[in-house]
């Protein structure tokens, strides 16, 4: 006998009046079939090669299996014309799921041609599974065609955690919130359901959680991301009525994030400080926190914390700090910005104090504020400063299981092609720091393998030391996003140059630089006030030292013939002295504008070094002290003295400058003594040691 098939309109017609009668019963269409048989779907099958592919799977044996491409392709289309019709979805079966398909056919991209169909275009497709491993393959499909919505049920809660996660955030990367859903697709066992139900939750929390950290969302559109995903927009797509238990139903994620957007506001206020050995420290409180309490009152710290030397977090002996009491940290409100490498953080510089109100004697923004107010209270006048900042990029590689620190680069002094292979990170770098309001006035490679500079421009001396340190948290935290370590440590490899933190200083009186001769009838083109202010600094220089080379380290830095200033003298224009006189372009003909201190490094509190400058300074206008005449030479050791040579020399030179004791405080300048000491001690004994500043500074 032979069979008979026949696909004729009358079995269609039969289906649709079965629709009419049933269709306020029916949400939507679903199909397993094509994605087993390939999601290449020809949407042009005729019936006649459907009626023959039909005959072929009847007649292949038992048992029957329906698999033939043309008839599968022919019902699916049919079958979504008649739920375009009613108005109804397509629920569509993609990525994995079934052991008997082939994956690379379950890839969505495949239905092109079914979207392309004008027949189509006003369909509605759910592609389920969340199309794993074609996850960001499905919300391309829905950024582009209107048909295209997307379902994440199964891969929750079959996949691991971590692909999960990935999977939601993939979905989630182009396609509109309002075409995503989520449905329990609970098989097997009954169990799968409360699975999937608790698995979403937590999944798509963390998936929103890390877009409002990430900047993406707010937490308010958050809440109605997860109001969307899980009710609104299954609500709305498969139009159920709105007096449904699902659309009041109170979710946990929902409840999360909904306690209140600003008691549940994640982002945190870095309260960022720097303590006797020029480390940079911070606490960190939420923002609410902050803004409801911390910007007030403070944040409590240890009193010994600015007695802690670089090697160990413990008060140096001696420094008349202990275990002991608590200061408060209290925020310098004008410094508060947003970070630009976790842009859902804020830092903030603070003051120390006893209580809200009352400076702490040992606070350096304060000693640095109350001498430069001295300046001004004497002589009418305000030191500026803009400072250099030298630093190393290091890449970490593994040796013999242990791990070293090379330079990013072998390149010289001014390189292009060294610039050229750091310019993604120094041009992150550059537009960080501009976007702090600081100003960046030119970049290069330095002499060092692997070492970079970047000058900044000079302002009033707070906030020219404040801007040092933001600056300083941008390169660290920059070149750590690449993979790699800055560092600004004085000498990290002692058989290369050394990193300084130069610093230009001017003085200004009503707005104008005086430091600057008034003509060229001044014999080095540097004004009496200017040339009495340098001579005071440079008579206290080995002093100074103990401030802006605090380390054994600093010294390996400064030595002959590496442009760090290793005698005391000044010169115009001479990078072998200690204090540059110089004149950058735009100075008038024989003028000098500013003079730079060249033995500042890195490792220095900026704040206690521009304070003991001033302070020398000061004494220098007040005893109206000549300055030498300058060395326009390479400095010849047999007529100039040298400067300190280590920390024990400059340490002892300031037991002798009363003067810095004075300006500084005698509390405060014990301790720097003790912390002084303490490096010294710990050096001395573990000639290594200094490998790990590395990490320090």
């Amino acid at each position: 006998m032979q069979l008979q098939i026949s696909l004729t309109f009358n079995v269609l017609d039969l289906f649709l009046n079965r629709m009419v009668t049933v269709s306020g019963e029916i949400f939507g269409f679903k199909s397993i079939a094509a994605y087993r048989s390939g999601l290449e779907i020809n949407p042009n099958v005729t019936a006649k090669e459907a009626e023959e592919g039909l005959k072929q799977d009847l007649t292949a044996g038992k048992p029957v299996r329906v698999a033939n491409k043309d008839f599968v392709d022919y019902i699916f289309s049919k079958s979504l014309e008649v739920a375009q019709s009613f108005d109804l979805p397509m629920q569509i079966h993609t990525g994995f799921g079934d052991k008997d398909l082939d994956m690379r056919l379950s890839n969505p991209l495949h239905l092109r041609a079914v979207l392309e169909d004008k027949r189509f275009l006003k369909s509605r497709i759910v592609l389920l599974h969340a199309s794993y491993p074609f996850s960001r393959e499905a919300s391309y499909l829905a950024s582009v065609y209107s048909q295209i919505y997307l379902d994440f049920g199964l891969a929750i809660p079959k996949l691991s955690v971590h692909g999960m996660i990935s999977s939601v955030k993939e979905l989630l990367e182009l396609a509109p919130i309002n075409k995503v859903m989520f449905s329990t697709d609970g098989y097997a066992f009954p169990e799968t359901f409360y699975l999937g139900a608790k698995r979403s939750r937590e999944v798509l929390f963390s998936v929103l959680r890390d877009a409002c950290i990430d900047g993406d969302l707010s937490i308010p559109e958050a809440v109605e991301a997860a109001k969307d995903i899980f009710a609104r927009n299954a609500i709305r797509f498969y139009k159920i009525s709105s007096t449904n238990s699902l659309a009041s139903s109170e979710y946990s994620l929902v409840s999360k994030l909904s306690i209140n957007g600003s008691e549940f506001d994640s982002s945190l206020v870095r309260i960022i400080f720097v303590d006797g050995s020029g480390q940079h420290r911070s606490r960190v409180v939420p923002r609410k926190r902050f803004d409801d309490v911390v910007a007030k009152n403070g944040v409590g710290l240890a009193c010994c914390v600015m007695a802690m030397a670089s090697y160990v977090d413990g008060p140096a002996e001696g420094s008349g700090l202990n275990a002991v009491g608590e200061i408060r940290l209290m925020p310098d409100l004008s410094t508060r910005v947003r970070i630009p490498w976790s842009k859902k953080e804020e830092m903030v510089l603070c003051d120390m104090q006893i209580k809200a109100g009352t400076p702490w004697e040992y606070c350096p923004r304060e000693a640095l504020r109350r001498i430069s107010k001295i300046l001004k209270d004497e002589f009418n006048l305000e030191m500026k400063a803009g400072f250099e900042n030298e630093f190393y990029l290091l890449k970490s590689i593994t040796r013999e299981g242990k791990e070293e620190w090379l330079p990013f680069d072998t390149s010289h002094y001014c390189s292009s092609s060294a610039f050229d292979a750091a310019s993604s990170i120094l041009g992150e770098i550059s537009a960080s720091i501009l976007s702090l309001g600081i100003s960046v006035e030119q970049l290069h490679a330095e002499a060092g393998n692997g070492q970079f500079e970047f000058a900044m421009g000079y302002t009033t001396c707070t906030k020219s030391a404040d801007n040092l340190i933001y600056s300083r948290e941008v390169v660290r935290a920059i070149a750590r996003k690449h993979g790699l370590l800055a560092t600004f440590a004085p000498k990290y490899k002692l058989d290369d140059l050394g990193s300084g933190s130069h610093v230009h200083l001017s003085l200004w009186q009503n707005g104008k630089n005086v430091f600057m001769a008034a003509d060229g009838s001044s014999k080095h083109g540097i004004s009496k006030i200017g040339e009495e202010f340098m001579a005071g600094v440079l008579h206290h220089l080995p002093s100074i030292l103990a401030f802006i080379a605090p380390l054994p380290n600093s010294y390996d830095r400064l030595q002959p013939n590496t442009w760090s200033g290793a005698y005391l003298c000044w010169g115009n224009e001479n990078k072998e002295a200690p204090l540059r006189a110089s004149s950058p372009p735009g100075t008038p003909n024989g003028l000098v504008s500013n003079f730079e201190i060249k033995s500042f490094d890195g490792s220095a509190n900026p704040h206690l070094g521009l304070a003991a400058i001033i302070a020398a300074g000061i004494d220098g206008l007040r005893r109206q002290l000549p300055l030498p005449e300058p060395v326009d030479t390479n400095p010849n050791p047999e007529k100039l003295q040298r400067l300190p040579t280590s920390l024990s020399e400059s340490l002892e030179a300031l037991h002798k400058d009363d003067l810095l004791k004075e300006f500084i405080g005698e509390k405060l300048t014990v301790t720097i003594k003790a912390i002084r000491k303490a490096e010294i001690g710990h050096y001395s004994k573990n000639k290594d040691a200094y490998k790990n500043l590395i990490h320090i500074y």
